[in-house]
């Protein structure tokens, strides 16, 4: 009884790895009486295993293995209720109804009679589908299919549905006319779309079964998808966030963006470096896409050179809602596809040179910079994807209600801003308004600035984008003339507002420097035509305000205005951080609380506490995270062929790689430890709490120092993991090409998790929040979301260390004028400098980043500190039920992260948006 009520709750199977398994006959189907009373057998040797055997995992009969230990979860509530209200099963049934027409017109009502109904979602239709696609979409041998065809096959069949639902959600918005919002990002990291689809339409269950009873397993399937390459951290991420919780909350948004055809890059390590290969993510193609030739926008470059945009649609689903929504993806393809004249007289490079200047555009996701043709290669980018949105958002403006004033637009439409990427949009909005719509400046900017919101993501100077005047007029000529015009008029307003003070006067100018050195300032563009500023945390929209754009806050303040800029801490949806890559969390979670609301409602997690002292939960607790180690450790050997020890501590550290995230702090503080074990005996070291160290990240491919950071690690580890005296006591592995389907691996793995960047600044992060919803500990400083990761996980249950954010400015001071450093750090440098982990010239770029008076991210300054926490850490793990018990309160004390709570408050304080759900169609 148990076990069937927590299979309701959720799939057996983990969704990140497949398991071995002897491969069923490509056959059609049996008798299905013949399979129910196989089924039946099944159950019972089943139940009478579990009553049997606590073993953390077994094989099935078919040699796949499965989660039963926590099927049979012993501690918390009775019997877990299935919430779900809006399941694709149920609109799918044959007495429900998709919308009519709307109208009397006799060929629309013949059509809705041929297709009144939803695709049906029972056994059989499931598998006609999938068999259909497979020989009339993808031309394959209907009785002889692999995976790869199987799992394009399953996509297209679960997409039918996405796309009647996207259909009917889309005529719904059209008749409500709903204020809509476009989201502008640069950067959309949505990992695989199968799982997540068939969660939040109901339907994995299913498919699972209909798949199973013609030869093929939903893992294989998943296995065969490639993550969607459209971005690089946590700016993506955040964003594919924002579009399932926008989706999940019923309102009228969209994500746009670029379709990259490789994204930014795959990460090999070579001899320990990192060399980056192209992602080609879209090889197979990509079955969730819907390429839209009827929808496309001419894009001007230097001033007469036309590029199109075309758009592709990727539905997005809501959890437990009929909505879905959409993120629409522009391609670039020439004006002219070829040059005939030229092409005849046998000058095809000639010939093909538009198309190739175009194709570029959406070639590669950050193209390096460090050269002119990199900056103007990424500036057509942005430019390119937010003149084509925005052309689009005014069409679907226009179209909803013809003949409608522009001076609505405020009123229909919120456009905010995904970091300074986009900020272009305020002077693109004003060209189209001014050039393409008849509108005087004065109506135009009154519009525009009531448009806007703009999301700060940054508090380093150097992430502030800035465009050389120079390049901007060579390819956008007009938009430049605007931007000057923007200026001069906004910079009158500073000098009656705030006098003619030539300090002030600089820093809030849009433009910055003299003659060949003027560069156009993308952050203050982005304040001056936005009604909302918001930071990502709490700390940081108070450093935003007090810091980075001070002489703002002042000006805003003298005009009477208090309220532009605020903070909206970010969240992680927990649908797929939670539920779909910690399945056995995800049931004992379910268990203990009596249903899956929480899902929906993170802050239900609060109702955990009550079990903090409960032993069978903790160890159910325990027993999942060993399993989700377990995980890890079996793909680190497939993927890596190293060794590890499930009962080791999981550390892990995995984000870009970058100096002020301080992955060299860690790995400087592994060398002091393995110098410590190396230098005790046998039985000191039997006293030592064993670590397993995991780093992971990509560096820019043309930041040299994070790349070096990359060597060293590896170099580290290389070492450590074959010395005999140390390597069963730590090991360190850098896990290369990290991304959205590795880190659902990863993530749930941990037994503590490292967020160690400098104070003031970390915007926020969000896998703090990732890791912690998983049942892990933080060690880290007070900075980002860390400060509000504390408050509500409690201090008892979070490691913090090092210098706080006010103190700052004293001890960067003390480190320039030549602060002695902890001596256990000299040893860690004088050890690198050996030789020990290679060839000591190939570190000195690293080691001199922080030498004479250069630690500008205070490594030296928060050594001691972090050695000292990472003591109160070993100390704390070794006992076991408090450890536990940590982790449950954690787990506990993250239902503010959810992404639901930030789309929320960006709605209500931000947008102005409201949810406009779909009728049910069940009546």
């Amino acid at each position: 009884q148990e076990t069937r009520e927590v299979q309701q709750a959720i799939p057996l199977h983990s969704p990140s790895t497949p398991f071995p398994e002897t491969k069923m006959a490509r056959t059609s189907k049996v008798n299905v009486l013949g399979h129910a009373t196989l089924a039946l057998a099944a159950t019972v040797l089943l139940l009478l295993s579990l009553a049997h055997s606590g073993d953390a995992t077994r094989a099935s009969p078919t040699g796949r293995a499965t989660l039963s230990p926590l099927m049979r979860l012993r501690g918390g509530s009775s019997a877990p209720k299935m919430t779900r209200s809006a399941s694709q099963q149920e609109i799918s049934r044959p007495d429900v109804s998709r919308p009519g027409p709307g109208s009397k017109d006799a060929k629309k009502e013949k059509i809705w009679q041929l297709t009144k109904g939803y695709k049906p979602v029972d056994k059989e239709s499931i598998q006609r589908s999938v068999v259909h696609h497979v020989e009339h979409t993808l031309a394959a041998d209907r009785y002889n299919f692999d995976d790869r065809t199987a799992y394009n096959a399953v996509a297209l069949s679960v997409r039918d549905h996405l796309v009647e639902s996207l259909r009917d959600t889309k005529s719904h918005y059209v008749k409500e006319d709903p204020k809509r919002v476009y989201y502008l990002s640069l950067e959309f990291l949505m990992g695989r779309s199968l799982l997540n689809a068939l969660m939040n339409l109901d339907l994995e269950k299913p498919y699972r079964a209909a798949l199973e009873e013609i030869g093929y397993h939903l893992e294989d399937m998943v296995d065969q998808e490639k993550d969607a390459a459209l971005g690089n951290g946590g700016l993506g991420r955040l964003a594919a966030c924002f579009l399932d919780s926008m989706a999940t909350l019923n309102l009228p948004a969209w994500g746009y963006g670029i379709r990259y055809e490789h994204g930014m890059f795959e990460q090999r390590i070579k001899d320990g470096i990192q060399v980056e290969f192209p992602d080609t993510w879209l090889t197979h193609g990509n079955p969730w896409e819907i390429q839209r030739l009827d929808i496309t926008y001419p894009v001007t470059f230097y001033g007469s050179e036309k590029v199109i945009a075309v758009a592709y649609d990727t539905p997005i689903p809501g959890y437990d809602t009929l909505n879905t929504n959409s993120l629409r993806l522009w391609s670039a393809m020439p004006d002219q596809d070829i040059d005939l004249g030229k092409f005849n007289e046998g000058d095809y490079n000639k010939a093909l040179a538009a198309r190739q200047r175009a194709l570029e555009i959406t070639q590669v996701l950050y193209p390096n910079d460090n050269n002119w043709a990199g900056k103007e290669l990424r500036l057509k980018q942005q430019y390119f994807f937010v003149s084509a949105t925005l052309q689009d958002m005014i069409k679907t403006f226009l179209t909803a209600k013809p003949g409608r004033s522009m001076d609505e637009l405020p009123e229909k439409v919120a456009v905010q801003l995904n970091d300074t990427h986009p900020s272009i949009g305020v002077a693109e909005l004003m060209r189209i308004l001014i050039d393409c719509h008849g509108l005087g400046w004065s109506a135009a900017w009154g519009i525009v600035q009531k448009v806007f919101a703009y999301t700060n993501h940054t508090v380093l100077p150097e992430a502030l984008e800035k465009w050389p005047v120079a390049l901007m007029q060579s390819l956008l000529p007009r938009v430049m003339e605007i931007i000057f015009e923007i200026n001069r008029r906004w910079l009158n307003e500073v000098k009656e507002t705030m006098g003619d003070k030539g300090e002030m006067m600089g820093k809030l100018s849009i433009i910055e420097g003299e003659g060949d050195h003027k560069m156009v300032r993308m952050a203050n563009l982005a304040i001056v035509g936005a009604f909302k500023v918001n930071g990502v945390a709490a700390i940081h929209a108070d450093i935003v305000k007090a810091d980075v754009f001070p002489h703002f806050v002042e000006f805003y303040k003298r005009k009477g205005i208090n309220d532009k800029f605020i903070g909206v801490t970010n969240g992680v949806t927990c649908r797929r951080w939670m539920a779909q890559c910690n399945p056995t969390l995800n049931a004992l979670i379910t268990r203990c609380l009596g249903s899956d609301k929480w899902v929906k409602d993170l802050s239900l997690l609060e109702g955990l506490k009550k079990f903090s002292d409960d032993d069978k939960v903790l160890d159910d607790l325990m027993a999942s995270k060993h399993e989700n180690k377990e995980r890890l450790a079996k793909y680190i050997k497939e993927t890596m062929n190293i060794d590890v020890d499930s009962d080791t501590m999981f550390d892990i550290q995995v984000k870009r790689i970058h100096e002020y995230k301080r992955q060299l702090l860690n790995v400087l503080q592994i060398i002091h430890r393995y110098n410590a074990i190396k230098a005790m005996s046998p039985d000191q070291r039997k006293n030592v709490v064993k670590r397993t160290c995991f780093i992971g990240g990509k560096a820019a491919a043309g930041y040299f120092v994070a790349k070096k950071i990359i060597a060293l690690a590896n170099a580290v580890g290389s070492v450590i993991n074959q010395d005999p005296d140390t390597k069963d006591y730590l090991k360190l592995i850098f896990i290369p090409n990290y991304k959205v389907g590795n880190a659902q691996i990863i993530i749930p793995a941990n037994d503590i998790s490292e967020h160690i960047s400098t104070a003031g600044t970390e915007a926020s992060g969000t896998s703090n929040m990732k890791f912690v919803m998983n049942g892990g500990i933080i060690i880290g400083t007070d900075d980002g979301a860390n400060i509000e990761i504390k408050e509500h996980v409690g201090e008892d249950n979070i490691f913090i260390f090092g210098a706080k954010n006010h103190e700052i400015p004293d001890a960067t001071r003390k480190m320039k004028e030549g602060a002695s450093w902890d001596s256990r750090l000299n040893k860690v440098f004088a050890s690198i400098r050996s030789g020990k982990f290679g060839n000591p010239v190939d570190f000195e770029p690293v080691l001199n980043s922080m030498e004479n008076g250069a630690d500008r991210y205070l490594l030296a300054h928060d050594f001691a500190s972090y050695l000292d926490c990472q003591d109160r850490v070993d100390k704390a793990f070794q006992d076991k039920k408090s450890w536990a018990k940590k982790c449950l309160n954690a787990v506990a004390g993250m239902g503010f992260f959810s992404t639901d709570r930030t789309i929320q408050e960006y709605a209500d304080n931000i947008w102005n948006c409201k949810p406009c759900p779909r009728p049910d169609p069940r009546g």
